[in-house]
């Protein structure tokens, strides 16, 4: 069976369009396998392959600054078990890879601990499905992103990043062991400042104060790509879309995911525009899907402008997903965070000749209470505050959901398959040439 399996997987590489994580996953099991059992005639062959194209495809799939080029922050812990196992395996043989394979493996968990949350959450930005490359640990409250952090500090001698994944998992300690850089728990604030707050190749940014305090302020913003090569298989359609956590409380939130193959009509909603916190027109998404797994157009971020102070910090950007239309639509988004009135800005620019159809999305955590008044909303979730104002011009109308089948709006999915209501407020704008709309977040 063993066999089998590594002279199947040897001879049917996922290649062009489908060399994604599906690459990767193959490529480590195979060399896995080949180390394993390294009894046929074709052993040493396979497990040269599968070395050659992890060392490649490490790199080629990983922005230089650790983001995964799917887009997808599921998909950076799935092949980062993937890399980790099989360097393991490999260094366990004599036959170590890289200094730059094991920086790019660093890169990735910078990234992960530079947008988690003082509560150990991270963003539910593109595709996720539960899946996992191993299943070592059957802790109820399992993170497999607090478990890289853990991971990264034994392995690259960082204890830091154990403040925020708290105690040892038992995953890391099946892979690395239970030595004396596992502390049973290691919590500081000091070291729950990202590691870094722009990623200028992968396309995110870090806007914020006090961070890993019950004060702390982390809003993330995607000025990035759709996805990963042409058909941006696991990407979502959220050019400009923000997220924001506030005290370790998510109040702006990526709803998730939900379905992959079923279900059309949810697969839509939750990959398109008007499931994340940004602006839509003419009700169209951004990107032009063409299945499930393929965006046939993609919309392309650029322009972007990134400026951090004392003071706070600044972000523009502009994507050209509208450029299609009769009549081009070049969104531009500026945010600016004003650290001393914990307070941001937000400026939407659509520039255009002609009339359009413009709505603007708010989608907020499943624990937060919302309510409603003449200038926008006040949201609250657990000691936590927030106010929406939605500072002009007013929108013609404006609606606020919650688990709306018609039209679809107001969901979050935290599991694969599994669905639930959550607020979500929609402006509805009517443009009849180049139109700024602004809204300002207060933060308690």
């Amino acid at each position: 069976s063993i066999y089998q399996h590594c002279h199947f997987v040897a001879g049917h590489w996922s290649r062009y369009s489908s060399a994604n994580n599906h690459l990767i996953g193959e490529a480590a099991g195979l060399l896995v396998g080949a180390i394993t059992w390294p009894y046929w005639r074709d052993s040493a062959r396979w497990r040269e392959s599968a070395f050659d194209i992890l060392s490649r495809e490490a790199q080629r799939q990983t922005c230089s600054d650790g983001v995964n080029r799917e887009q997808a922050i599921s998909y950076q812990q799935f092949v980062f078990d993937f890399l980790l196992i099989a360097g393991f395996a490999a260094r366990a043989q004599g036959q170590d890879f890289s200094a730059g394979y094991w920086n790019n493996i660093e890169r990735m968990i910078e990234f992960i601990a530079s947008v988690m949350d003082c509560a150990g959450q991270v963003p539910m930005i593109g595709d996720a499905d539960d899946g996992y490359a191993v299943a070592l640990s059957r802790e109820a409250d399992f993170c497999p992103y607090r478990s890289m952090l853990n991971t990264g500090a034994v392995l690259f001698e960082r204890p830091g990043l154990t403040a925020k994944a708290g105690r040892a998992d038992d995953k890391t300690r099946w892979l690395l062991g239970d030595g004396p850089g596992l502390p049973e728990a290691h919590r500081g604030p000091a070291s729950q400042k990202p590691v870094r707050t722009a990623f200028p190749e992968g396309g995110y940014y870090i806007l914020g104060s006090d961070y890993g305090t019950g004060d702390e302020i982390r809003m993330v913003a995607d000025a990035g790509p759709l996805g990963y090569l042409s058909i941006a298989a696991h990407g979502h359609a959220d050019a400009l879309a923000l997220v924001l956590s506030v005290g370790g409380e998510e109040i702006l939130i990526d709803p998730g995911t939900y379905a992959y193959h079923t279900q059309k009509r949810w697969r839509d909603y939750f990959r398109g525009t008007a499931a994340h916190n940004t602006v839509c027109v003419d009700h169209l998404d951004q990107s032009v899907s063409g299945g499930n797994f393929m965006w046939l157009r993609h919309a392309g971020t650029e322009g972007v402008n990134w400026q951090e102070s004392p003071e706070g910090a600044r972000l523009s950007a502009r994507h050209d997903g509208y450029a299609r239309l009769p009549d081009a639509v070049v969104h531009t988004r500026s945010v600016r965070f004003e650290r001393p009135e914990r307070r941001f800005i937000i400026a939407d620019e659509l520039s255009c000749k002609a009339g359009h159809d413009v709505e603007r999305f708010w989608h907020f955590g499943e624990n937060c209470r919302v309510e409603e008044d003449a200038s926008g909303l006040t949201v609250r979730s657990g000691a936590k505050t927030i106010r929406l104002i939605l500072d002009s011009p007013p929108p013609a109308a404006r609606n606020l959901y919650k688990g709306s089948e018609q039209p679809l709006s107001g969901w979050v999915s935290r599991r694969f398959d599994v669905k639930q209501p959550t607020f979500t407020l929609v402006e509805n704008h009517r443009i009849n040439s180049t139109a700024t709309l602004q809204a300002v977040i207060e933060c308690d």
